[in-house]
């Protein structure tokens, strides 16, 4: 396995010469995926609705295609589905992978091309492991199995006698990987691919429990319960115990820092490393390059042309889009995506902040539609989740899910208030000083809402409900929501979702 583990590295450690490519060519990397694009797609119906042989320039594409969200590609994909091809992308579309973003009741097919498999998705599992050896050249990395916790495929429900397959869309890379990568990976692919995700955990642990596991890759709220579930059937203390050679978490979908006393409970070892990806329904954007940062570094050459909306003018008529070249570091902006699979200026509904323009290196700041502003007091998911990893961290509690929402207390009198509410592994050394912390680093990383909360002007301080119950699971269970791509909304500016929880408690 050495030998194999020496040649596996080598392999891998070749891509960081184009990485460093666009890393030094940024914008014109950007603008040769642009112009390959256009004319791809220009005798799609998409391209010659939009008269694609007639642009030539960014200024061009911006002027001339619409920004689009959801809805407005939906009926493209629909006749997709349906049996229609060369609508938005010159080649078959056979997957579309189902994303509900953050359990919502209405789920979301999202085209997925044999172009964005190859280039965008795989592309990005290879460079996630290329700058991982890279970073740790002594990694053992290809010495045992690669546990992979994905989610499930479906009949197309448009049309159920067609080719063309609908799932999560780890679901869709998986169905897809080359037979080498099937051979380095556990479970095997009918158990990673099952549907009823209670079954599929406990069938998953049976199975992978007395495999060598060297590397996870997954969600970290799943990926929680599948190693509570192996430490219960092998009655071991901690999951070094069953996999002493695990040596990385490659993780993404949520953000880590709440989950960090988690892991290093259920993983205690220093070194133990976690490397952060963000990878959607819609393609594969980012990737954490540095060992002493949490940054993602933004991949340019994955068939992806990104634009940015500031958020500041979000949702008014100064709704203007500008490229990469036009960003500015600290600001907070909408993603827009422009893709190999047909989505054209679509708005994914993240927003994002960069860190650094050399390279490009950016923080998921949170979701267009996931904020609270229902006092002015604009915080983001970004606010949140520093300020519930303080609180844990000061009180040495264990977090496992969390969500917030106004509350408004029915007297034009009174103030309004967040109101939370957190599942804890370990509930806090100290309820009172949990709140305190939480408030007070709320206060000092966002000034909206500490002018919001001085001497309690507009905002009485937070109302936490504080729960060892798995109230998330039974919430998503009931929604027919459990497992895969499915994520609890951290932040909500209506009580919609945190009502619905509540009454699981």
């Amino acid at each position: 396995m050495e030998v194999v583990n020496s040649f596996m590295t080598w392999v891998f450690k070749n891509r960081i010469g184009q990485i460093d490519n666009f890393k030094k060519y940024p914008l014109e990397t950007q603008n040769l995926i642009l112009e390959d694009l256009i004319d791809l797609a220009k005798r799609t119906e998409f391209g010659k609705k939009f008269k694609f042989g007639e642009i030539s320039t960014y200024e061009d594409f911006s002027s001339r295609v619409p920004v689009h969200d959801y809805e407005d590609m939906k009926p493209y994909f629909e006749r997709i589905m349906k049996g229609k091809q060369n609508v938005i992308w010159h080649t078959e579309i056979l997957w579309f992978s189902k994303s509900s973003g953050t359990t919502s009741s209405r789920s979301k097919y999202i085209p997925v091309s044999q172009e964005a498999l190859e280039d965008c998705h795989f592309k990005g599992g290879k460079d996630m492991i290329s700058l991982y050896v890279n970073k740790y050249p002594d990694s053992k990395l290809f010495s045992g199995k690669s546990l992979s916790i994905g989610g499930s495929l479906s009949q197309n429900p448009l049309d159920p006698s067609s080719e063309i397959q609908v799932g999560d869309i780890s679901a869709v890379i998986m169905q897809n990987l080359p037979l080498w990568v099937q051979f380095a990976r556990t479970p095997s692919l009918e158990t990673a691919l099952m549907g009823e995700w209670e079954s599929k955990i406990e069938k998953m642990a049976h199975e992978i429990m007395d495999e060598n596991v060297v590397s996870i890759s997954g969600v970290p709220t799943w990926t929680i319960v599948l190693l509570q579930r192996i430490l219960e059937l092998k009655k071991a203390n901690h999951i070094l115990e069953v996999w002493p050679n695990l040596e990385v978490f490659f993780h993404g979908a949520v953000a880590f820092g709440p989950y960090k006393k988690l892991f290093s409970e259920l993983i205690p070892s220093p070194k133990m490393r976690y490397m952060e990806t963000y990878n959607a329904s819609e393609g594969f954007f980012g990737i954490q390059d540095q060992t002493n940062s949490d940054e993602l570094l933004l991949m340019l050459d994955y068939g992806i042309f990104y634009e940015f909306i500031p958020m500041e003018n979000w949702g008014n008529n100064n709704q203007r889009a500008i490229s990469l070249a036009e960003v500015e570091v600290g600001k907070n902006y909408a993603l827009l995506i422009t893709t190999n699979a047909g989505l054209w200026r679509y708005k994914i509904g993240d927003t994002i902040k960069f860190t650094s323009k050399d390279p490009y290196r950016f923080k998921i700041t949170g979701r267009t539609k996931h904020f609270i502003n229902a006092f002015g007091e604009e915080v983001i998911v970004e606010n949140a989740e520093k300020a519930i990893q303080a609180a844990a961290e000061a009180t040495h509690a264990t977090i496992i899910n969390f969500t917030a929402a106004p509350f408004y207390f029915g007297d034009s009198k009174s103030k309004g208030a967040h109101e939370w509410l957190i599942e804890f592994k370990t509930l806090p050394s100290d309820k009172e000083m949990f709140i305190s912390v939480l408030d007070n680093t709320l206060r000092e990383i966002n000034s909206d809402y500490d002018a919001k909360r001085y001497k309690d002007l507009a905002l009485s301080a937070p109302k936490i409900n504080f729960t060892t119950e798995s109230v998330f699971e039974k919430w998503l269970r009931a929604k027919g929501k459990l497992g895969g791509q499915n994520k609890v909304p951290r932040l909500s500016n209506t009580r919609e979702y945190i009502d619905e929880i509540l009454n699981f408690l």
